[in-house]
This record gives structure tokens, C-alpha cells and sequence, in this order.
């Protein structure tokens, strides 16, 4: 089965700016705890599993990295948004949990522990403050960090980026889910792509 999903994703988690898990380091909190745990809200502007449409559906991936990246044996839950279908529901989740191959059936070689799938509201939200919120569980606001000209500060060509180049910031807010409950402090945001015809490597979006 062939599937594409596309849109934009913003993400926070309990990492102090600027997040180390991007180029596989280790996670490190305010109160110096070397873990991260985090949320990612994803629209999909367009998308499909074979002849399933996905477009305009969101979902949030919730994730406990105990330690770098690549070490592995992470905590990985999904949240779909209640208003898509029982079909794209399930689709999702045969795609976030690497059953259907592509960038995140290569990142699934690093799951200790599939959490599965819960239904709410899931949305990103742009209310004067940009974010994200997941019904009953999660929500944050996201400000990007400004370079000396006042644009937002940029990382590229991360070895564990979700998009080639992304936008980083600070995320305030709380999160509790599948047991990952978390105080806010790093975000980021950008346009990604993602698709089973990519086999090699994690996630790397294209904006």
C-alpha cells in the first residue's frame, strides 16, 4: 500500500531551547531531567492510503524519548482528531505505527512501546499566538525564537528533522496523555511531507 500525508505540524515539548533530539543528543528539561516528552499536532492538508482520502485531518503524536534519539525504546501514542472517519482513523494509525512502511515505519525500529490510538479534538490554532490543542489532554502556545533582523530563528538539515528546515521556538502550556504528562518550554513548526516512497532514514519533510 502506497500513502502520502502533507500539511504543517507544530510541536512542544518539556526540553529546554533549544532541543537536542533533533541532532540525536541528549534530552535534557529545565529541572535537568534527561528525557523528553512531547506532543506534535499534524494537519494534513492533503493525504491518502491507497484510495482512502485523509485530507483535512489532524492527529497528534505524543512521544517519550528517555534518553538520544537513536537509543531508542521510545513511548509513541496517537490521538486522531474526532471528526475524521473510522477508515482514516485506522488508517493513521497503521501509518503512525509503522505498519505501512515509509519514513515512520523506519522510525518505528526505535519504539519500545506503541501506546495505540485514542479519539478527541485535535487542532492546530492560531488565535493571535499560534499552537495546538487536543481535547482534555494537551494545549500550548507557540512563540518563535528572532534572529538579529527580527526573523524567526531556523535549523536545517537535522539529522532527526521532521522537515528539511523548520522553525524553532519556545512552547508555555501543559500536557497530560497516555501517562506523559509535561510542562511546556521548546517548540517548533514547519510545512512537511512525508510518503511511502520514502524508504531510507527518519522523516525529513520537504517546505
Amino acid at each position: 500500500m502506497s500513502w502520502t500525508i502533507s500539511g504543517k505540524y507544530v510541536a512542544g515539548c518539556s526540553c529546554a531551547v533549544l532541543c537536542s533530539c533533533p541532532y540525536d543528543g541528549q534530552p535534557r528539561d529545565a529541572e535537568g531531567r534527561t528525557e523528553c516528552r512531547g506532543t506534535i499536532v499534524f494537519h494534513v492538508a492533503e493525504g491518502n492510503l491507497d484510495d482512502l482520502d485523509l485530507s483535512n485531518v489532524a492527529f497528534a503524536f505524543y512521544n517519550h524519548f528517555p534518553s538520544n534519539l537513536s537509543s531508542g525504546n521510545w513511548k509513541v501514542g496517537l490521538v486522531v482528531d474526532s471528526a475524521a472517519s473510522d477508515e482514516q482513523a485506522a488508517a493513521l494509525d497503521r501509518i503512525v505505527s509503522g505498519q505501512e512502511g515509509g519514513p515512520l515505519g523506519e522510525l518505528s525500529q526505535f519504539y519500545g512501546e506503541y501506546l495505540g490510538m485514542e479519539r478527541a479534538s485535535v487542532s492546530l490554532t492560531d488565535s493571535g499566538t499560534p499552537g495546538l490543542k487536543v481535547e482534555g489532554r494537551t494545549e500550548l502556545s507557540y512563540e518563535p525564537l528572532t534572529g538579529a533582523d527580527g526573523s524567526p530563528t531556523k535549523v536545517k538539515n537535522a539529522m532527526f528533522g521532521l522537515a528539511t528546515e523548520f522553525e524553532v521556538g519556545k512552547t508555555t502550556g501543559r500536557s497530560d496523555a497516555f501517562g506523559l504528562s509535561y510542562e511546556a518550554s521548546y517548540g517548533e513548526t514547519a510545512d512537511y511531507i512525508f510518503s511511502s516512497e520514502e524508504s531510507e532514514g527518519a522523516p525529513r519533510g520537504r517546505v
